[in-house]
């Protein structure tokens, strides 16, 4: 119990009543706050790639996984408010007819992809819409200069494979330029399991187990991205420090040309 207090995991409990209730709102209140103060990333950029499966979970043959949905949400750290969308889906090329199960699973018909954009371009897109996101707000990304701590806002995923294989490996097998600023990112999950001690079954699990309840639709790219925006926020909200967690090239720092 000493140990649970310390990490800021129990709360003072209050009478629901008059007075008391009122206490019990002003302390939560000014607890948020002051942890909320102490994040060192006012914004959080959340992702979820859907990309092209298989219902053995592994592609077959010599088949990769591509991104058929890019999705990504400005989310104010302070506030818990959405403050820009981004989303395209995206045209595979590898695999382009999608498989029965990847349409089941994530509600992304081929009409979609048939219509939808090259990954390069998705690319490019995005990054005038981050672009003009984040000098709307005076915002930056880390490592964008020889003082890595001045970073005010940061990717997030759960786990690391839509950064680290997924988008990775596509830009590396299809000679795509991925931009540098893609190789740092906070895993949401680890920062979770560090900070609750709990080891959660999936997305859906981790989001019930904090209280929240999944608005949408489960493994559509723009959904999940929203939920992700949500749990952030309350993982900042009940103290959890987000820190980057995974950085591909460590010694590099991202161009400002990009941006």
């Amino acid at each position: 119990m000493k140990r649970a207090k310390q990490l800021g995991l129990v709360e003072t409990i209050y009478e629901e009543n008059g007075a008391d209730k009122n206490n019990a709102s002003s302390y939560l209140n000014k607890r948020n706050k002051s942890q909320l103060s102490t994040q060192r990333y006012k914004y959080l950029i959340c992702i979820d790639f859907e990309a092209t499966c298989w219902a053995d979970q592994a592609p077959p043959q010599w088949r990769e996984s591509e991104v058929i949905e890019f999705p990504a949400i400005l989310v104010n750290v302070q506030t818990g408010k959405i403050e820009a969308e981004f989303h395209k889906y995206v045209m595979p090329i590898e695999s382009p007819k999608l498989s029965a199960y990847c349409t089941e699973l994530t509600g992304i018909k081929q009409q979609m992809v048939d219509n939808g954009i090259p990954l390069q371009t998705a690319i490019m897109m995005f990054q005038e819409w981050l672009r003009k996101e984040l000098r709307a707000r005076n915002l930056q990304l880390p490592k964008m200069s020889k003082d890595k701590m001045t970073g005010n806002c940061a990717f997030v995923t759960w786990t690391d494979w839509d950064f680290g294989i997924c988008l990775a490996k596509e830009c590396q097998r299809k000679r795509l330029k991925k931009p540098s600023y893609f190789n740092q990112w906070i895993d949401l999950r680890a920062v979770f399991r560090a900070w609750y001690k709990y080891k959660p079954l999936n997305f859906a699990d981790a989001i019930t187990h904090v209280g929240l309840t999944f608005e949408g639709r489960p493994h559509s790219g723009l959904d999940d991205a929203r939920n992700l925006a949500a749990l952030a926020h309350k993982m900042t909200c009940d103290g959890a420090p987000l820190a980057i967690t995974k950085d591909l090239a460590p010694f590099q720092l991202n161009s400002n040309c990009m941006l």
